[in-house]
């Protein structure tokens, strides 16, 4: 895009974020604008943000046209931003407003710089404080130039605490810069590589001086991936760039954060949800002027207006938490990929259990590939071995062999910690009614309740939706009847109570820990030692380092081999070898049990032998003769409506009117109803497509779709390449 300047009076053409869907004619405001500017623009009675997106396009009559009113006080977007939403949105088929809409989440834009009342640690801690205090002190050392808002909320105290500690003068009030830049980190700090990373760091360090490449990092859990990848980070910080690593949890961020201090000798720019309003505001405009080194963010952070972007890392790329599913449906992964091959800027993938389709990318050359075989010091890969449950006879409502059970009591014996692994939130995923057989559902969605007794709740995963958990069955009104089925890992950890009654034992769920903070605290201390037995669902397979865990016990190895989802193997393969790789990180050796009614399954022999590569092209294969993807291309429409007649019906007119997929060679299969067919009250099918890998098939979809005019509460949207079928 080559910029240009707009005199005052010019028609202009400018984006907003409102759902229109195309670029609307202005008059450029008073002193003019240019491409990329953001302004404050009259829409209807509204005042809403825009950016200048070119000229005008002149299909508006100029005597009608409204001047824009301002220009705002922020760096204006980059060309390639502008290039990159565009390309994402085609590649998507999402309306262009709805990109710049993720591009804009920074709260108050519009502002000329400000300060604001701030605080921090001032003089000597006494040793005498209130846990309040104490509460206080700890959030300033970790958080610096907090509002009184922000540093309450933080710290989870009254602002008279913060007072208080104004008074005795430990911590001091002074007005601030709203937006201040980060911290200068430091790339000539040394490293500590060693083994097969010190080439596997030069080539990632000669990656970050080059033009676009996409580099598939592969190392077995332990291996020191992070170190590695942080070679490039230096790199790029010495070449006076700036560089962005995503991670797909929040959770991760803390220990994560530390490396890269003790690397660096500062602190990164934080972005995910958990960041306060401020924050979010002063890292989105310190990306855009350059004051900020690197970015940790999650996969929205790929969004950021960054003034000289030269290096991109999607740590743990196969991680499904990485492809959004509600709004703008696009993968980080791959849009990571777009971006940077626009920037013309490497990018790194990295993970112990790749997507097929980024192993598939590798082996065929499209993307290069670094491979770290062994674990970093003087750990070992752990001990693999199957518990088969089909022998073991375990008694009705419990969960945990004996051979489970005596490996747990010798760690405990030994002061070592131990992990047991279910995917499942909550107490129980099901309750029925013994007396009619009733199963509690959602009132809004087709979903059963899930009892958590921890809150004394039934909640709905699908919408939030919560109920006290009743005394008597809704549908017969027995009375002591309801009977929860199955287990979750409050049902695990009250087990675990009773089995190991001196033991310390700690569940690690996302629904337990209201914020992100509490979160990343208590895998802190488990890390150090809080905790003999850690019961945890998917969170704990991410990237945590427990130095003291020696057991890994995967209470259910099958529960994601049910079902029809094409990525079934795949994810059942990624997940227990990443929770598995959780034993034996430090200097003890550790062992993996898999719990399995089926040892002699493939995806369960391929991980006890640990050949990736066999089960990656075994994997690989199956894909391939049945034309599916990384082979071949799909697309899931997802329609909803609260009439269940009228979904269908224009489900079905949709499906008859497929000659613009037929005429690309693409097939429409469908429709039929969602396997959750109701969420919030609204009805869902889908639809699905299936073309070559060749295919032409977002302009296909595009005609298709606009054959069609949508109901007003009929809701269309396009994902595609779907991850979830749900």
């Amino acid at each position: 895009m080559s910029e240009q300047h707009y005199p005052q009076g010019a028609r202009i053409g400018v984006l907003t974020c409102e759902p229109i869907g195309r670029v609307l004619d202005y008059r450029a405001p008073e002193g003019g604008c240019g491409d990329g500017d953001y302004l404050e623009v009259p829409l209807g009675p509204r005042k809403v943000l825009g950016v200048v997106w070119g000229p005008g396009t002149g299909d508006f009559d100029a005597a009608k046209l409204r001047a824009a009113f301002r220009v705002l006080e922020a760096r204006p977007m980059r060309a390639e931003l502008r290039a990159f939403l565009t390309r994402a949105a085609d590649y998507t088929l999402t309306p262009l407003p709805a990109m710049l809409r993720l591009a804009t989440r920074a709260p108050g834009l519009g502002l000329p710089p400000s300060t604001r009342r701030t605080y921090r640690l001032a003089g000597p801690v006494p040793n005498r404080l209130t846990e309040a205090r104490l509460k206080v002190v700890e959030a300033l050392r970790t958080n610096a130039l907090l509002t009184m808002t922000e540093l309450a909320e933080v710290a989870g105290v009254s602002t008279s605490v913060i007072k208080g500690l104004v008074t005795l003068g430990v911590v001091a009030e002074e007005d601030a810069p709203r937006d201040l830049p980060y911290p200068r980190l430091d790339p000539l700090r040394p490293s500590r590589l060693e083994g097969d990373q010190v080439a596997a760091g030069e080539a990632l360090r000669q990656a970050a001086k080059g033009a676009y490449s996409t580099t598939l990092l592969k190392g077995v859990t332990g291996s020191g991936k992070t170190e590695v990848y942080l070679e490039a980070v230096a790199e790029t910080l010495r070449q006076g760039r700036q560089a962005l690593v995503l991670l797909p949890e929040i959770s991760l961020t803390g220990d994560f954060l530390a490396r890269v201090e003790a690397r660096f000798g500062a602190r990164p720019g934080e972005w995910h949800s958990g960041q306060t309003m401020s924050e979010r505001r002063r890292l989105w405009r310190m990306a855009s002027e350059g004051e900020v080194g690197m970015v940790v963010g999650a996969r929205s952070a790929l969004f950021l207006p960054f003034q000289d972007l030269g290096l991109i890392v999607v740590d743990e790329e196969h991680d499904t938490s990485y492809k959004q599913e509600e709004g703008a449906y696009y993968h980080a992964r791959d849009m990571a990929v777009l971006r940077a091959s626009i920037l013309g800027c490497p990018v790194v993938l990295s993970s112990a259990t790749p997507s097929l389709e980024t192993w598939v990318n590798a082996a065929q050359g499209r993307y290069n590939r670094i491979d770290l075989t062994s674990r970093h010091g003087p750990a070992v890969m752990p001990r693999m071995a199957t518990i088969d449950l089909r022998a073991e006879k375990l008694p009705p409502g419990r969960w945990i062999s004996e051979t489970l059970a005596r490996a747990i009591d010798k760690r405990i014996g030994l002061g070592e910690q131990s992990l047991l692994f279910l995917n499942r939130r909550g107490y129980a995923p099901v309750t029925i009614c013994r007396a009619c057989g009733h199963q509690i559902g959602c009132d809004h969605c087709d979903a059963r309740m899930v009892e958590h007794r921890f809150q004394k709740r039934l909640v709905c995963h699908q919408c939030g939706e919560t109920k006290p958990i009743p005394e008597t069955c809704p549908a017969c009104q027995a009375t002591g009847s309801l009977n929860p089925i199955g287990p979750g890992v409050e049902r695990l950890a009250e087990e675990v109570a009773t089995r190991f009654p001196g033991a310390r034992c700690e569940v690690l769920s996302s629904d337990i820990f209201t914020t992100a903070r509490a979160l990343k605290e208590k895998i802190a201390e488990i890390a150090t030692g809080g905790a003999d037995i850690i019961i945890g669902t998917q969170i704990v397979a991410k990237g945590h380092n427990f130095p003291n865990l020696t057991l890994v016990g995967v209470i259910d190895a099958d529960l994601g081999l049910q079902g029809s989802d094409l990525r079934a193997a795949e994810r059942t393969f990624q997940l227990i070898a990443q929770v598995s790789g959780r034993a034996g990180r430090a200097d003890k050796p550790g062992t993996a049990l898999l719990q399995t009614c089926a040892p002699d399954h493939p995806v369960i022999l391929a991980i006890l032998k640990g050949d990736t590569e066999a089960f990656w092209t075994a994997e690989a294969e199956g894909r391939r003769a049945a034309g599916v993807p990384p082979y071949g291309r799909m697309a899931g429409i997802i329609l909803s409506s609260p009439d269940l007649q009228q979904v269908f019906d224009f489900a079905g007119e949709l499906a008859r009117l497929d000659g613009p997929l037929r005429a690309v060679g693409a097939h429409v299969y469908g429709p039929a109803p969602a396997p959750i067919a109701r969420i919030r009250g609204r009805h869902r099918v889908r639809l699905l497509i299936k073309a070559d890998k060749t295919t032409p098939l977002q302009s296909a979809i595009r005609a298709w779709v606009a054959q069609l005019r949508q109901p007003p509460n009929l809701r269309l949207a396009i994902d595609i390449d779907p991850q979830s079928f749900l």
